[in-house]
């Protein structure tokens, strides 16, 4: 049991990830994490810490990073559906300042790995949203950095539905966008 399928995305340093869902007529049963196949695909991060947040409809979380101790993360929705975008802020990248997003949803029980050195954010689509993370680094209290979730020099193509109102906490109001951001 366990297996997993790995696709990189257009953006080295990001994979979506499908486990393996064995389903029968009592429910489902998935292996989330199992450090034996990340690492048969090459995928070799240490996972320091769990996180979990649950966020109503139109909530938008985002875009985060820190500065001095980044963190990878694997992230995931356990209830409900988001979108969840990363944004390259890797100067010597050749996709600098380009981002990738990707539904994860209860349903689809996709997972996206998001390596240092990206913004992440995302976006609840249902009314509820549980999201999962695990991260390569501890929280860090004052080495958070952000970048404002619609720079237009970025142009990231939320789904925002006609009527959905967008729900921002404070901090995430005031980020500046990539030209005054963070580079790694």
């Amino acid at each position: 049991m366990g297996k997993i399928k790995v696709t990189p995305c257009h953006i080295e340093g990001l994979y979506v990830i499908e486990p393996e869902v064995h389903e029968d007529a009592r429910g489902y049963f998935v292996e989330t994490y199992n450090q034996r196949d990340f690492e048969a695909e090459g995928l070799d991060m240490v996972f320091v810490q769990d996180n979990q947040s649950m966020s109503v409809k139109g909530v938008l979380r985002g875009l985060h990073y820190q500065k001095q101790f980044p963190q990878g993360k694997l992230v995931r929705a356990i209830r409900g559906r988001v979108f969840d975008v990363a944004v390259d802020l890797r100067a010597k990248s050749p996709t600098y300042g380009q981002w990738f997003g990707v539904e994860l949803s209860a349903e689809n029980k996709k997972q996206f790995y998001v390596s240092p050195g990206f913004a992440h954010g995302f976006l609840v689509l249902s009314d509820e949203a549980e999201f999962a993370y695990k991260v390569t680094d501890f929280y860090h209290p004052g080495d958070e950095g952000g970048l404002i979730w619609n720079d237009p020099e970025i142009g990231i193509k939320w789904p925002v539905e006609e009527g959905m109102e967008l729900i921002f906490s404070e901090r995430d109001t005031k980020w500046g966008g990539l030209a005054d951001t963070f580079k790694f």
